[in-house]
């Protein structure tokens, strides 16, 4: 059986393409094509680019990717570099990592607007609140009653009442 480079080669050339028209479609630079091509994994910091990569070209290509990618992993399971990489335990996911998935997977447009939405209901549900407490509030609650001062002590200070008409 042929290599997934062999095979992504002679599909490539089948289809009388370039590399630098498989670039222009698929927008993985050209050098990483050729590598690809040739089998030289050791260009890619990372075996999810070489994974990435090798299943948009097998796309492009019109190949089986399933098969393809069952190929690969077993290419870079022989891979000293890629092996230790995937080997490596992962870390224990907790609660900021299900929710950054969670952030992640939302719409933007529909979560803004969601956001504004609720945030416009808040403030008007605490608005209405504060109005019916305002209105059932009696001002005069807290006032203490008067006491009556005569005012027969300064005479000289009060004016006269006006005689009532009759």
């Amino acid at each position: 059986m042929s290599t997934v480079a062999e095979q992504l080669r002679r599909a490539r050339q089948a289809q009388n393409l370039t590399l630098q028209q498989v670039g222009e479609i698929t927008k993985i630079r050209t050098d990483h094509l050729r590598a690809l091509e040739e089998g030289n994994l050791s260009v890619f910091p990372a075996a999810v680019y070489v994974r990435g990569f090798v299943r948009t070209y097998s796309t492009l290509l019109k190949l089986d990717v399933p098969q393809i990618m069952a190929a690969l992993e077993s290419e870079l399971a022989g891979d000293k570099r890629f092996a230790e990489a995937s080997a490596g335990s992962q870390p224990p996911r907790g609660l900021l990592d299900f929710l950054m998935l969670q952030l992640s997977k939302l719409d933007w447009r529909k979560g803004l607007a969601a956001l504004i939405g609720g945030v416009l209901l808040l403030v008007f549900s605490l608005g209405y609140l504060v109005w019916r407490h305002q209105r059932s509030v009696d001002p005069l609650r807290d006032l203490k009653p008067g006491l009556y001062q005569s005012t027969q002590s300064l005479s000289g200070e009060t004016l006269p009442m006006p005689a009532p008409k009759r």
